[in-house]
């Protein structure tokens, strides 16, 4: 995957290749402040030991090229102000990026300028796709910061989900190259939600809005996923239907935590309503690593792995229990129906509220229209429809996650 990339609406068997090959071009090291230095805009590591694991000797002295998210890393570490930095490379001056970051790396002559920073950094790396290239910086973090990868944790929650004894499928995936996010839902476990379906039709039926989100999947073809699996199909706004389901996610460079959302999944159009009041997170802190040092023991790493397991056995237990979806589904309904006769400033007010940028109010109020359900309902349904064309992840997610506030508010 290439620098700041973006892979959406995958299938299980699309995302498991892609952390296969992320994997294989990860490296880990510690280094100190000493060894790391800007140039060009880039950072470029000198004097690091080599890393040794299964795959050998890799060496990791060489220039690598920061994602948004390291160059954000980069200045908090660093106390520089992260709207100037990212400045600076927006307008090409890296000879100001070049001269603020070593200049708080390695201190100067003059008195009134900073003394050497004494500290170690965990870089987390990509390695170059072909010699006399950059790699990639994909994170500068704490020494302490504990790595558990996206493989790792995909297979730990899995068996998770068997151990609960839960009728599941992973209905679609995202990755970037820090973080995956994968949705999972129980064909077995649904409700009728007429309140909060009433009048709804998919907002995909507009060709310009489903335009929008096949672009974001590429050539992946996942319209209505759940209504036309194992012959679901149905008149396009005939059957009311949500499912129980839960998402997680894991962030390998930043946030160092697995976490676990029950959602409700609406059948018409694959819209994942996220119940965050409830959502479970698990934060992975390691020991300090010494220069070198990139992961902890296989044994580590393993309880580690078997407490997340534990975790997601119990939240799936409950959370795909018919009382916990029964609760979810009445509370959805008593809220639902509130009418909503100007939606031109209810968005308006929930922009604000909510933190919606104006491109994302604009486009909000978009799939409103396109879903022509005049309720606080249709607000959250438009907030998940058009969650599913946003091109970042990330970004995508957190509007899930604010699509039930914005019913209650509006």
């Amino acid at each position: 995957m290439s620098l700041d990339s973006y892979a959406r609406h995958l299938s299980l068997q699309d995302l498991v290749p892609l952390l296969q090959e992320q994997q294989a071009a990860k490296v880990d090291v510690v280094a100190s402040a000493s060894s790391i230095r800007a140039h060009d805009g880039m950072v470029e590591l000198f004097g690091v030991t080599p890393v040794v694991d299964e795959r050998g000797v890799t060496a990791v002295d060489g220039l690598y090229r920061p994602t948004g998210a390291a160059d954000g890393q980069i200045a908090d570490k660093l106390g520089i102000p992260v709207r100037y930095l990212r400045r600076l490379r927006e307008r090409e001056r890296l000879d100001l990026y070049d001269g603020n970051v070593n200049g708080w790396l390695h201190g100067h002559t003059d008195t009134d300028l900073p003394e050497p920073d004494d500290r170690s950094f965990l870089l987390r790396l990509f390695t170059p796709p072909q010699q006399n290239q950059p790699g990639i910086l994909r994170a500068l973090v704490s020494d302490r910061y504990g790595i558990i990868d996206n493989l790792d944790v995909l297979t730990a929650v899995l068996e998770g989900v068997h151990a609960a004894g839960a009728d599941t499928e992973i209905r679609a995936c995202d990755l970037t190259d820090s973080t995956m996010h994968a949705k999972v839902y129980s064909p077995q476990m649904s409700a009728l939600a007429p309140k909060f379906l009433a009048n709804y039709r998919s907002a995909f039926s507009n060709p310009d809005l489903e335009t929008e989100r096949r672009r974001v999947a590429g050539d992946l073809d996942r319209w209505r996923p759940i209504a036309a699996r194992e012959g679901k199909g149905y008149a396009l706004g005939a059957e009311p239907v949500v499912f129980a389901g839960f998402r997680f996610s894991n962030d390998e460079t930043g946030h160092h935590a697995v976490r676990l959302t029950p959602e409700l999944v609406v059948q018409i159009c694959g819209n994942g309503l996220t119940i965050p009041m409830f959502a479970h997170t698990h934060r992975h802190v390691g020991e300090r690593l010494d220069a070198g040092t990139v992961s902890w023991s296989q044994d580590t790493l393993r309880k580690k792995l078997a407490v997340i397991t534990a975790e997601t056995r119990d939240r799936v237990a409950e959370w795909l229990s018919p009382e916990f979806f029964a609760a979810r589904v009445e509370e959805l309904e008593q809220t639902a129906g509130a009418p909503v006769t100007q939606p031109d400033k209810t968005l308006d007010v929930l922009a604000k509220r909510l933190g919606f940028s104006e491109s994302e109010r604009t486009e909000i109020l978009s799939h409103f229209i396109a879903g022509g359900q005049l309720t606080a309902a249709g607000v959250a349904n438009a907030v998940t429809s058009y969650s599913q064309t946003i091109p970042d992840p990330d970004r995508a997610n957190a509007l899930d996650d604010l699509a039930y506030q914005a019913m209650t508010l509006a």
